[in-house]
Parts: C-alpha cells; sequence; structure tokens
C-alpha cells in the first residue's frame, strides 16, 4: 500500500502532465525580524491563477447564486486518497509551495465552524505519515479563501532547505507557560495575542481516540486561552471571531485575527509559521520596509 508521500508524488505527476495542477513559480528571499528568519516568495507568474479566477464556473451568474464549490465536487486529477472517512486529501491546485496538501471535508462544512474530532483524527492521519506543518484559516480575515471546510498541511522545513522547522521555532523555547490546569503558554517575541501548546502527535501508526482527544482539548483549550469564542449557528458550533491554527508534531499555536491584508499583502496562517508570499517586487519592498513581525502585529489582536 502506497504511503501517502508517495501518493501526493505520484498524483503531482499526473496532475502537472494533464495541466490540473497548477504551481506558481517564485523566487525567494529571506528577511530577518524579531529573531526569526522569514522565508519570503516573491510570484514569478500570477496569470494562470488570474485567468482561472474568471472562468465561467467561478463566476457569480446572479447575486442570488452562490459561488461554485471547488471541492463539491472535487477534481478527479487532484484527488491523492480517502484520509478517513469523512475526509479525503487533495492537491492544492494553486499551490506556491510542493506538496501543499488539502484535508477537506467530504461533505460540506462552513469554513467557521469549530473543528472536531473527526477533522483532528484527518489531521493527524496526515502527520503520522509527513511531518508537515498543518494549518487552518478560520475565517475570510484569516487568510480562507473558500467557504468549505478544509485543512491544509505542507511539508518541513518551509524554506526547502536548512533545519527539518519552522522559523518561528527559533522563538518558541522561550515559550511561558501562563494556564497551570493545561500547559497553555505564551511567546514573549510574539507581540499579538497567541496561545501556544507543546503536544505530541508523532508517535505510534494508529490513530487512537485518545491522541484524537488530547489534539482536541488542546485546541478548545488554546481558542479559550486566546479570547476565541464559540457561538452556536443553527445547533452548530462556529467561531466567534477569525483565528489562525498551526499544528506540527510537537506544537499548536491559535492567533486571533482583526484582518486579511496589511498593506495589500495578504496573510494566512503561514505568515505566523514565518513563510510569507508576495505577488511582485513592489509588494516585497512594502514587506520589506514595514518588517515581516510588524505586518503580523497589523493583522492580529494586540496583546
Amino acid at each position: 500500500m502506497a504511503t501517502l508521500r508517495e501518493a501526493i508524488e505520484r498524483q503531482t505527476a499526473l496532475a502537472l502532465a494533464c495541466g490540473a495542477l497548477h504551481p506558481i513559480e517564485t523566487a525567494h528571499t529571506f528577511i530577518d525580524d524579531g529573531g526569526m528568519r522569514f522565508y519570503v516568495r516573491v510570484a514569478g507568474n500570477l496569470a494562470r491563477k488570474e485567468a482561472a479566477r474568471l472562468t465561467p464556473q467561478t463566476v457569480v451568474a446572479s447575486g442570488s447564486q452562490p459561488p461554485r464549490d471547488p471541492f463539491l465536487p472535487y477534481e478527479p486529477d487532484l484527488f491523492v486518497g480517502d484520509l478517513t472517512p469523512t475526509h479525503v486529501a487533495l492537491l492544492n491546485k494553486f499551490n506556491v509551495i510542493d506538496q501543499h496538501l488539502l484535508i477537506v471535508t467530504r461533505r460540506y462544512e462552513p469554513q467557521e465552524a469549530v473543528l472536531d474530532a473527526a477533522d483532528f483524527t484527518a489531521l493527524i492521519a496526515a502527520l503520522r505519515e509527513i511531518d508537515g506543518l498543518a494549518f487552518y484559516n478560520g475565517g475570510a480575515a484569516a487568510g480562507a479563501s473558500q467557504p468549505h471546510k478544509h485543512l491544509q498541511m505542507v511539508p518541513l522545513p518551509l524554506a526547502g532547505e536548512g533545519p527539518h522547522v519552522t522559523p518561528l521555532e527559533a522563538l518558541l523555547g522561550s515559550a511561558q507557560t501562563v494556564h497551570g490546569a493545561r500547559p497553555i503558554a505564551i511567546v514573549p517575541g510574539l507581540a499579538f495575542r497567541h496561545a501556544f501548546a507543546r503536544l505530541d502527535l508523532g508517535r505510534g501508526k494508529g490513530i487512537t481516540d485518545d491522541a484524537v482527544h488530547v489534539a482536541l482539548d488542546c485546541y478548545r483549550a488554546l481558542l479559550d486561552a486566546a479570547g476565541v469564542p464559540a457561538i452556536d449557528v443553527g445547533g452548530v458550533a462556529h467561531q466567534g471571531a477569525p483565528y489562525n491554527l498551526l499544528v506540527t508534531r510537537q506544537w499548536m499555536l491559535v492567533v486571533p485575527r482583526t484582518a486579511e491584508c496589511v498593506e495589500g499583502i495578504s496573510v494566512n496562517s503561514l505568515g505566523f509559521a514565518g513563510s510569507f508570499f508576495v505577488r511582485n517586487a513592489a509588494q516585497l519592498q512594502t514587506l520589506t520596509q514595514l518588517g515581516p513581525m510588524t505586518a503580523l502585529e497589523r493583522v492580529s489582536v494586540a496583546r
């Protein structure tokens, strides 16, 4: 039986060959700021992605007609495999990072719904096979571009070279516990509101109820500590504020959000891990002058 990584590699080759996958070519540079070395990708050509936004299937014909859900049905050529009975793994059609995986609910669920045990079962299944960074953009203000619930995962390292960690790891060693009942911590180098916790999702091959409950309980505690309430919407728990979630095998981080962009630069979960994507040289200059840490502060809640 093929591993998840083998399935991703095989499907990537097939999707490239048939034209279903459209990687965005980038150059890269580094910006040192606030004790982190941020990895910044600069787009080389966005023409195909821009054109795709204008295709008939993505255009809303009238104000009463919602935009098409790209995951119902999903493109067969982007299908990597079944992760669990409730989630499938798909390739990100317009990927900036190689082997960028989408973890998508089989049935429609709103992106603003609070993550549940089924979501964490699928997330852990992916992380057990691939040492990566999983993340969730909770709402449009947090960088979510689709309303259908989906987590995402990219392999480590984010820079494609160097230590097998995220740039954020440079600050995590100084994390200070603030909630004794559960080891919730803050990271002194992060000037915006957040909640951080260490955990171990890498042991064992099977997905046990205990592992799922530990991750789910940690997530709920982080939301609470970060000031992201759960609200009832039609009998389903939804987030009461936008936020980003980052998860590796070793830790979990929640960051509440106030805005999706700063100076026209979109910021999603990857920004808080230390990875930015800018569309052109002008945006790179803006980010360099502003500073990545200041950019993160301006789209987040003050601590």
